[in-house]
């Protein structure tokens, strides 16, 4: 299976999981600016933060050939290298959703930013010693998602 379905499998797995709710697990802004510009910010707000994008991940590509149009449509996982290795020693569960990641594609002259929510990561992994850790990335993915709108 190759990666794309592999994506796309895990992350309908992670919304089923969290079905009845899943519109309040989903953080969303759209911003009247073209793709690069937001995407620029996007990458910009995440440095701010401290964090190291790992990867930007193109899937263009593999939409087109399922006849979804986008000028633009990319994934960019971003974390905390120690961070991420302490909570994943102590709880190699979380493995699969790690780094946090942020999708942002163009729909025509605008550009829309998700991400899921923290508190999904809360509910999943209810163990107290990873609830500081899970409201921090709330707090910085509410931070990044503002300064991606507000244009900062």
């Amino acid at each position: 299976m190759n990666t794309l379905m592999k994506w796309m499998a895990a992350v309908g797995l992670l919304l089923a999981t969290i079905a009845p709710a899943a519109a309040a697990d989903l953080l969303m802004v759209r911003v009247d600016k073209l793709f690069p510009e937001a995407m620029a910010q996007l990458q910009s707000a995440i440095s701010s933060r401290g964090y190291t994008v790992t990867r930007l991940q193109e899937v263009n590509e593999n939409l087109e050939r399922r006849d979804f149009k986008s000028d633009m449509y990319r994934v960019v996982y971003f974390g905390k290298y120690e961070e991420v290795k302490r909570a994943t020693a102590s709880h190699p569960t979380l493995i699969p959703f790690l780094p946090l990641n942020i999708t942002i594609f163009a729909e025509g002259d605008q550009t829309i930013v998700v991400a899921s929510h923290p508190q999904a990561l809360r509910r999943l992994f209810p163990d107290a010693t990873l609830k500081p850790l899970f409201e921090r990335w709330e707090k910085d993915v509410v931070a990044i998602m503002d300064d991606v709108r507000e244009g900062k």
